[in-house]
Protein backbone atom coordinates (compact mmCIF):
# COMPACT_ATOMS: atom_id res chain seq x y z
CA UNK A 1 0.00 0.00 0.00
CA UNK A 2 2.57 2.20 0.41
CA UNK A 3 6.10 2.57 -1.28
CA UNK A 4 9.52 4.26 -0.35
CA UNK A 5 10.29 7.90 -0.85
CA UNK A 6 13.79 9.81 -0.93
CA UNK A 7 13.03 13.27 0.45
CA UNK A 8 16.45 15.03 -0.01
CA UNK A 9 17.08 18.82 1.59
CA UNK A 10 18.96 20.98 -0.93
CA UNK A 11 20.34 24.06 -0.48
CA UNK A 12 18.52 26.75 -3.40
CA UNK A 13 21.97 27.48 -4.97
CA UNK A 14 23.03 26.26 -8.15
CA UNK A 15 25.01 22.95 -8.81
CA UNK A 16 23.61 20.95 -5.95
CA UNK A 17 20.29 19.39 -7.60
CA UNK A 18 23.19 18.45 -10.09
CA UNK A 19 25.39 16.92 -7.59
CA UNK A 20 22.42 14.54 -6.36
CA UNK A 21 21.27 13.24 -9.97
CA UNK A 22 24.88 12.41 -10.43
CA UNK A 23 25.25 10.67 -7.56
CA UNK A 24 22.05 8.50 -8.27
CA UNK A 25 23.16 8.19 -12.08
CA UNK A 26 26.59 6.94 -10.98
CA UNK A 27 24.91 4.53 -8.70
CA UNK A 28 22.51 3.42 -11.61
CA UNK A 29 19.46 4.61 -9.66
CA UNK A 30 16.41 4.89 -11.92
CA UNK A 31 14.45 7.32 -11.82
CA UNK A 32 10.42 7.18 -11.57
CA UNK A 33 9.05 10.85 -10.42
CA UNK A 34 10.56 14.17 -8.89
CA UNK A 35 9.15 16.89 -7.17
CA UNK A 36 10.95 19.67 -5.42
CA UNK A 37 8.85 22.31 -3.02
CA UNK A 38 11.20 24.97 -2.43
CA UNK A 39 11.72 28.70 -0.64
CA UNK A 40 14.21 31.43 -1.21
CA UNK A 41 17.21 30.03 0.85
CA UNK A 42 16.37 25.55 0.63
CA UNK A 43 14.20 22.81 -1.09
CA UNK A 44 12.86 19.44 -0.58
CA UNK A 45 13.31 16.80 -3.38
CA UNK A 46 11.41 14.21 -3.13
CA UNK A 47 11.87 11.35 -5.60
CA UNK A 48 10.34 7.50 -6.35
CA UNK A 49 12.90 5.44 -8.03
CA UNK A 50 14.23 2.20 -8.44
CA UNK A 51 16.02 0.89 -5.06
CA UNK A 52 15.30 3.20 -2.96
CA UNK A 53 16.94 1.72 0.15
CA UNK A 54 20.38 1.83 -1.98
CA UNK A 55 19.85 4.83 -3.18
CA UNK A 56 19.53 6.18 0.23
CA UNK A 57 22.68 4.26 1.39
CA UNK A 58 24.57 5.46 -1.77
CA UNK A 59 23.36 9.43 -1.00
CA UNK A 60 23.99 9.23 2.75
CA UNK A 61 27.30 7.81 1.68
CA UNK A 62 28.19 10.90 -0.36
CA UNK A 63 27.48 13.16 2.70
CA UNK A 64 23.79 14.06 1.41
CA UNK A 65 20.94 14.72 3.51
CA UNK A 66 18.66 12.58 2.85
CA UNK A 67 15.02 10.47 4.80
CA UNK A 68 13.56 7.88 3.26
CA UNK A 69 9.53 7.68 4.03
CA UNK A 70 6.54 5.48 3.50
CA UNK A 71 4.09 7.00 0.97
CA UNK A 72 0.74 6.14 -0.14
CA UNK A 73 0.90 5.52 -3.76
CA UNK A 74 -2.53 4.56 -5.44
CA UNK A 75 -3.45 3.94 -9.61
CA UNK A 76 -6.01 5.84 -10.92
CA UNK A 77 -7.59 6.15 -14.14
CA UNK A 78 -5.41 8.96 -17.24
CA UNK A 79 -9.01 10.77 -17.43
CA UNK A 80 -10.26 14.53 -15.83
CA UNK A 81 -11.13 14.47 -12.50
CA UNK A 82 -9.68 10.91 -11.14
CA UNK A 83 -7.47 12.54 -8.84
CA UNK A 84 -10.23 14.94 -7.61
CA UNK A 85 -13.00 11.84 -6.96
CA UNK A 86 -9.89 9.90 -4.54
CA UNK A 87 -8.72 12.86 -3.07
CA UNK A 88 -12.34 14.11 -2.07
CA UNK A 89 -12.83 10.16 -0.40
CA UNK A 90 -10.09 11.30 1.63
CA UNK A 91 -11.90 14.43 2.52
CA UNK A 92 -14.74 13.06 3.59
CA UNK A 93 -13.24 10.96 6.01
CA UNK A 94 -11.37 13.69 7.62
CA UNK A 95 -7.99 12.74 6.69
CA UNK A 96 -5.88 16.18 5.61
CA UNK A 97 -2.92 15.42 2.66
CA UNK A 98 0.36 16.88 3.68
CA UNK A 99 1.84 16.79 0.37
CA UNK A 100 0.40 15.05 -3.22
CA UNK A 101 2.43 15.11 -6.38
CA UNK A 102 0.86 12.84 -9.61
CA UNK A 103 2.63 11.02 -12.75
CA UNK A 104 1.73 8.97 -15.54
CA UNK A 105 3.28 5.72 -15.72
CA UNK A 106 1.71 3.26 -18.95
CA UNK A 107 -0.62 5.80 -19.53
CA UNK A 108 -2.38 5.33 -15.89
CA UNK A 109 -2.03 7.97 -13.01
CA UNK A 110 -0.09 7.54 -10.19
CA UNK A 111 -1.21 9.38 -7.05
CA UNK A 112 1.78 10.00 -4.62
CA UNK A 113 0.48 11.70 -1.21
CA UNK A 114 1.57 11.93 2.17
CA UNK A 115 -1.45 12.01 5.02
CA UNK A 116 -1.62 13.10 8.58
CA UNK A 117 -3.86 10.03 9.24
CA UNK A 118 -2.19 7.20 7.97
CA UNK A 119 -4.12 5.03 9.83
CA UNK A 120 -7.27 5.70 8.67
CA UNK A 121 -5.62 6.02 5.33
CA UNK A 122 -4.45 2.80 5.14
CA UNK A 123 -8.72 1.75 5.84
CA UNK A 124 -10.37 4.31 3.34
CA UNK A 125 -8.58 2.61 1.19
CA UNK A 126 -8.74 -1.04 1.83
CA UNK A 127 -13.08 0.42 2.75
CA UNK A 128 -12.84 1.85 -1.23
CA UNK A 129 -10.87 -0.82 -3.02
CA UNK A 130 -8.91 1.82 -4.35
CA UNK A 131 -5.71 0.31 -6.39
CA UNK A 132 -2.29 0.32 -4.78
CA UNK A 133 0.74 0.63 -6.79
CA UNK A 134 3.93 -1.47 -5.64
CA UNK A 135 7.18 -0.09 -6.06
CA UNK A 136 7.98 -3.40 -8.32
CA UNK A 137 5.15 -2.60 -10.35
CA UNK A 138 6.80 1.28 -10.60
CA UNK A 139 9.91 0.03 -12.20
CA UNK A 140 8.95 -2.56 -14.41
Amino acid sequence: MTIHQLSIFLENTTGTLIQVLRHLKEAKVQLVSTTIADTAEYGILRIICSEPLRACEELKKAGVAVALSDVFALQIDNNPGAAADVVELFSRAGIGLTYIYTFLLRNKGILVFRTDKPELTAKTIEDNHLPTISEEELTV
